[in-house]
């Protein structure tokens, strides 16, 4: 699905949405969830050049291919969670929202700790060799 396409379905979806919400809310809760799901998809499914993009870089940069694996898990972690959040937040459920957020963080943290390791790595050595 192309950008506009994805506008189309989410103005379409949220205007359903709203005339729905008054005399059946649990079908508007529904119709959102779907529509976000159809557009996380669409995202999802344009990723392709991204990660070839990114192999690219990172060979001519002659840099760890592990690097760009934890950069496009993070974009992965954050989008699934955000789009989860979102429904979350529009069911109501504020307070779970907010947990799946601390959840996606957290995962996040741990995920980027080899990162961060390499890095001190680095760091220290050139502190003790300067």
């Amino acid at each position: 699905m192309e950008l506009f396409g994805t506008l189309a379905l989410a103005m379409t979806a949220a205007f359903s949405a709203v005339a729905l919400k008054k005399y059946a809310p649990e079908t508007s809760v529904v119709i959102v969830v779907a529509a976000a799901a159809a557009i996380l998809l669409s995202v999802l499914s344009q990723i392709t050049p991204i990660i070839h993009e990114l192999n690219s870089l990172l060979s001519k940069a002659q840099l760890n291919a592990s690097y760009g694996e934890v950069l496009l898990k993070t974009i992965g972690i954050c989008l699934v969670c955000q789009f989860t959040s979102d429904a979350c937040r529009d069911a109501g459920q504020s307070a779970i929202a907010s947990k799946v957020e601390l959840a996606a963080k957290t995962t996040i943290v741990i995920l980027s700790l080899p990162l961060l390791e390499g890095l001190i790595t680095v760091v220290s050595s050139l502190l003790q060799n300067g």
